[in-house]
C-alpha cells in the first residue's frame, strides 16, 4: 500500500493554501490548520536568508519525527517503540522578476526519510491483510532521499488561470483543504491518495494541471499525470524516465474557500479517472475466481475514484480570528473492484488557542471509519476455503477483513517559535478492518523543528 503515503506537512500546506492565487484576500485559514510559516531557529543566517528572499527565493526546511508505542492490544502484544523521522526541503524560485512572465516560478521538494520503523505493520495489525491506516503517517516504507516535486508554473488572465507542468505530486494542486496535523494517516490531509494510484508529498510522476478561479472564491482544477506504479521505488528517486507508466490519470475537483457568518471554510469535491491497467480482487479472466482461474485474475482497462472533503470555523475565540474552534469531514468512494479500501470516512474538532497563556498551541479530536472491499473479503474467504483452512491461528489463514475504526486525541504546543511537541492517545478497533485482532491503545509523539 506505498501509494497511500499522505506525508504533507502544515508548512507546505500554509506555504501553498496562502499564495495570492489560491484565497479571497479577507480569508484566513489559520484557525482551519494552515498557519503561516514560523520563525526558524537559523533565522535570518547572518543576512543569507535575505538576500535569498530579495532574489525571489523562498524555502521552508523542516525537521520530523513521530513515535508511537503500543501501550496495549493490537496483533503483537509485544511492547515496541517505533520511530521515523525526515528532512524536508520545500521552495520556491520567482522568475518573475527576471522574466516578466506574470507569476512565473520554479517549485521543487526534496525529501530525506529515515528510521524505516511502522509500528502499524509491527504490532497492531495483522500482517496476512493489507493495512488500511497508519499509526506514523510519515512513514513510506523507505529510508531514502528523493525528489518529491520539481515544476514550472505561471499564471494567466490576471492570476485567475495558474498552469503547472514538470515532475509534479498531487498535492501542489489537489486536495488541500485539510491540514495533516494528527499522526493518524487517515486523519493526515485529504482522502484522495485512498485512490492507491497516484502518491502524496514526496513522491514525483510527469504531468500538468491548470486551476482556475471561477469566482475569488470558487476553483475548477483539472489535469493529465502519468501513472506509474513504479514511482515509489527506490530507482524513480531521481529518475526523470517514465520506464513503469501503465497509462494516465484525469484528476477534476472543485474548491470553494467561502466565509459563513464571517468565518472561513474550505470545500471540495473530486473526481480521479485512470486508464491504467487494473487487476480485479476476486473474479478471473474465465469467469471463474482468479485464484482457481487458469488465465488469471481479471484485468480492467479502467477504474475511478470520488473524494470529498469541508473543513469550516465555528467559532471565534473572543476577537481574535487566529483563535477558535473548527471542524473537518472528509471521505472517499472506491470502485470495490480493483480497490481494497472500498470507503473510508473521516471527522474532527480542532481548536486554537483555548487558553489565554498559550494561544498558538492546538486541541485536535479525530475519528475515521474504514469500510474495506467486499471483493478483497471474498477472495479471502476462497482462498481459505480452496487451501482447507479455518483456523484464525494457522499462518496459512487468510483473514477475511470488514470495517475498522480509528480515533486520535492529541496537544500540540509550542515552547519556542521553531519548534512544535505534539503527544498525543491513538485507538485502533479491528485494526486493518480484522475482528479477530484485538482493539488497540498507541501513545504517540510527534516533534517539528523548523529551520
Amino acid at each position: 500500500m506505498k501509494n497511500i503515503n499522505i506525508h504533507y506537512k502544515l508548512y507546505v500546506l500554509a506555504l501553498l493554501t496562502f499564495s495570492p492565487l489560491s484565497v479571497a484576500q479577507d480569508w484566513n485559514g489559520t484557525v482551519l490548520g494552515f498557519e503561516a510559516p514560523p520563525k526558524p531557529v537559523l533565522g535570518d543566517m547572518l543576512g543569507i536568508r535575505h538576500i535569498l528572499n530579495d532574489n525571489g527565493f523562498t524555502y521552508n526546511l523542516a525537521y520530523l519525527n513521530e513515535i508511537g508505542w503500543n501501550g496495549g492490544g493490537g496483533y503483537n502484544h509485544d511492547r515496541h517503540v517505533a520511530y521515523i523521522d525526515q528532512f524536508s526541503l520545500t521552495f520556491n524560485q520567482d522568475l518573475e522578476r527576471w522574466t516578466g512572465i506574470p507569476d512565473a516560478r520554479i517549485e521543487g521538494n526534496i525529501v530525506n526519510r529515515n528510521h524505516n520503523d511502522n509500528l502499524t505493520t509491527k504490532r497492531l495489525q495483522d500482517p496476512r491483510v493489507n493495512f488500511n491506516d497508519l499509526s506514523q503517517e510519515s512513514w513510506g516504507g523507505q529510508s531514502i532521499t528523493r525528489l518529491g516535486w520539481l515544476t514550472f508554473a505561471r499564471s494567466f488572465d490576471d492570476r485567475r488561470l495558474t498552469w503547472r507542468v514538470g515532475m509534479m505530486n498531487k498535492v501542489q494542486t489537489f486536495d488541500q483543504i485539510i491540514p495533516c496535523d494528527f499522526q493518524l494517516l487517515s486523519q493526515c490531509g485529504g482522502k484522495s491518495a485512498n485512490a492507491l494510484t497516484w502518491n502524496n508529498w514526496n513522491v514525483h510522476t510527469w504531468g500538468t494541471t491548470l486551476e482556475y478561479k471561477v469566482t475569488p472564491t470558487v476553483s475548477l482544477k483539472g489535469g493529465v499525470m502519468e501513472q506509474n506504479p513504479n514511482a515509489a521505488s527506490r530507482s524513480h528517486a531521481w529518475s526523470w524516465s517514465t520506464k513503469g507508466s501503465k497509462g494516465i490519470l484525469l484528476p477534476v475537483e472543485i474548491e470553494a474557500r467561502p466565509l459563513i457568518n464571517g468565518l472561513p471554510g474550505a470545500y471540495n469535491l473530486g473526481v480521479v479517472f485512470t486508464n491504467a491497467s487494473q487487476t480485479d480482487l476476486f473474479r478471473g479472466k474465465s469467469g471463474q475466481a482468479g485464484a482457481t482461474d487458469p488465465d488469471g485474475y481479471k484485468k480492467h482497462n479502467h477504474t475511478w475514484f470520488m473524494y470529498a472533503g469541508m473543513n469550516q470555523q465555528l467559532t471565534q475565540h473572543q476577537d481574535d480570528p487566529n483563535r477558535g474552534l473548527s471542524t473537518s469531514f472528509s471521505m472517499s468512494l472506491a470502485n470495490q473492484s480493483t480497490n481494497y479500501i472500498h470507503q473510508v470516512y473521516a471527522a474532527s474538532l480542532r481548536y486554537r488557542g483555548l487558553f489565554d497563556a498559550r494561544p498558538e498551541d492546538w486541541i485536535g479530536f479525530g475519528l475515521t471509519w474504514t469500510e474495506m472491499s467486499n471483493q478483497y473479503a471474498r477472495n479471502q474467504r476462497y482462498l481459505n476455503r480452496i487451501n482447507g483452512v479455518s483456523d484464525y491461528s494457522n499462518p496459512a489463514y487468510h483473514p477475511v477483513p470488514g470495517h475498522s475504526v480509528s480515533g486520535e486525541f492529541y496537544y500540540r504546543l509550542r515552547p519556542v517559535s521553531w519548534l512544535e511537541l505534539q503527544p498525543g492517545i491513538q485507538y485502533w478497533h479491528h485494526p486493518g478492518g480484522v475482528s479477530r485482532t484485538q482493539d488497540a491503545w498507541v501513545t504517540e509523539l510527534k516533534t517539528i523543528v523548523t529551520f
